[in-house]
């Protein structure tokens, strides 16, 4: 990276240098379409005019309810240039689901498609007042997306914007059953954004591949890391997501370098993608994210891809990546999940025990993060924000507040941390406190599991039952009692889940994450 890289106090503010330096560069791949970095600076100016025109004011809520594509990042920067915060939204999210966001966070705005807005006007309490068709649809109280393409070119205005404006609000699922908002600033997402540049040395040589959901926090490296590089973003078709050969066949079609995505992905390539057909010489960076990566598929991805570079990143949607841990070499087939690492991006990590001191080696606490990427809250809901973004605890009078993650974690002899589990997925069964990650990371192990989960069902004289639900490998004969003795080797005689239960294909979110609480309902 240039050593001279101009910083902006501002996410969208990101594309400015790389326009200029190269306006006619490549910006964004999507199948057959391209963009430039100068093209995406025009549309997203004429996107920020429009919407000021139509009523869209500093701090206002704008939602994305589009597919992945080039009128999708087009919709981020001009939402951002016109001074208000993107709301994306899942695409495949039922109209109730989307109502509820919308109307939770009384969005100014929505850029759509006449499909989608049909389907949704049923649901809602009040629609947008500004709502942008994105395709070639047109309805009277919409503006088309050629009064867009036909806008003024021009500046957008100039908005006496701060970094702690929102730039983002990310919906998660919440303990409630409602979704709810994750709300970073343009410092939180920027902290982010420039460490990573800077740490994995990205450049404007680089493709960076876009897997994850523009809704999914993972997202926010492939385009905006990408940008602050000068780089290529490709967004990997839908096509290719769901059949691994596929997948594999268009990350050497598209000369990525630098891969981010969440472990069952990778998993998946390594299993069936047939990696061996392809050299991958430019691929050089593996990240990923989001839960933990089984060692033996991590190993043999490895093994297919050795050239690259592995890291595990780690950190909630509330505090993007808080933690980094680099992967040296392929791991031992036997060897323990891997580290969640240590702080990275100018945060600061620790872990506390129940008694509130912070953790010695070898043992184990609740993680808790401060530092410039934390979020500003969950909108709408105050109660929560102040639970969740407390005082610091080892520092009377510090003014940064500490999100509790709600994680626990083992500190290593290297001062690296492990993840365990949940703070609510700890469980108890027949008296005995049981960490639900303990007993995957064994089944994990087992040469023929290829995924597994481990739900607890409520039990009125236990306190609750284990149910295994796993996927085998093809042929394998695996059976219950096979892994009923195998857990038994390894773990305490109330650790071994009452039940095992197989599995063709685990159910997923639309992050592409197990779906632990379909299993949790029996789905």
């Amino acid at each position: 990276m240039d050593g001279h890289r101009v910083t902006p106090d501002l996410l969208h503010r990101l594309l400015a240098p790389a326009v200029a330096r190269a306006p006619g560069a490549t910006v964004l791949e999507c199948q057959e379409r391209t963009l430039t970095y100068g093209a995406l600076d025009e549309m997203s100016n004429r996107l920020a005019n429009v919407l000021r025109r139509h009523g869209v004011a500093t701090g206002d809520r704008v939602g994305i309810d589009l597919d992945k594509s080039v009128e999708a990042v087009i919709a981020i920067f001009g939402i951002l240039k016109a001074g208000a915060a993107y709301v994306p939204i899942d695409p495949r999210a039922p109209a109730g689901r989307v109502a509820y966001i919308i109307d939770n966070c009384r969005m100014r705005g929505l850029i759509t498609t006449q499909a989608r807005l049909a389907a949704l006007r049923p649901a809602l309490a009040s629609t947008p007042s500004c709502v942008v068709l994105a395709d070639a649809g047109a309805q009277a109280d919409c503006i088309p997306w050629a009064e867009v393409l036909g806008a003024s070119a021009g500046p957008p205005p100039d908005l006496q914007l701060v970094e702690s404006d929102l730039a983002y609000i990310l919906y998660t699922s919440g303990s409630t059953g409602e979704p709810k908002g994750v709300m970073i600033s343009h410092r939180a997402a920027l902290s982010f954004v420039n460490w990573a540049t800077d740490y994995f040395q990205l450049r404007p040589g680089d493709r960076l591949s876009n897997h994850a959901p523009l809704h999914f926090d993972l997202s926010v490296f492939d385009i905006f890391a990408a940008i602050a590089a000068g780089a290529t973003v490709a967004i990997v078709p839908a096509a290719a997501s769901v059949f691994p050969r596929n997948l594999a066949d268009w990350i050497e079609r598209s000369r990525i370098t630098v891969w981010y995505s969440v472990p069952s992905a990778l998993t998946q390539l390594a299993l069936h993608g047939g990696l061996d057909r392809h050299r991958h010489e430019g691929l050089r960076l593996v990240l990923f994210a989001g839960e933990v990566f089984p060692v033996r598929h991590l190993r043999r991805l490895m093994t297919q891809i050795p050239r690259a570079a592995y890291f595990n990143l780690y950190g909630p949607t509330e505090t993007n990546v808080c933690t980094v841990y680099p992967v040296a070499s392929p791991p031992s087939e036997q060897s323990a999940p891997l580290p969640i690492g240590r702080a990275c991006a100018g945060t600061e990590v620790f872990a506390l025990n129940e008694q509130g001191q912070p953790i010695a080696a070898g043992e184990t606490g609740e993680l808790l993060v401060c530092g410039p990427t934390l979020m500003e809250g969950y909108w709408g809901r105050p109660e929560q924000s102040q639970a969740t973004l407390v005082a610091h605890p080892l520092q009377p009078g510090c003014p940064q507040r500490v999100y509790r993650t709600g994680d626990i974690v083992r500190l290593d002899e290297t001062g690296n941390y492990h993840f365990i589990g949940r703070r609510d997925a700890q469980v108890k069964s027949r008296g005995y406190r049981i960490e639900l990650g303990d007993i995957e990371a064994v089944l994990h192990r087992h040469p023929s599991v290829v995924e597994a989960v481990v739900v607890a069902q409520p039990h009125d004289e236990f306190g609750c039952t284990l149910r295994a639900v796993v996927t085998a490998r093809e042929n394998s004969g695996l059976a219950r009692g096979d892994l009923a003795a195998y857990c038994a080797g390894q773990l305490p005689l109330y650790m071994i889940p009452a039940d095992f239960e197989f599995r063709a294909v685990l159910p997923k979110t639309s992050s592409g994450k197990v779906d632990r609480k379909a299993l949790q309902a029996g789905a």
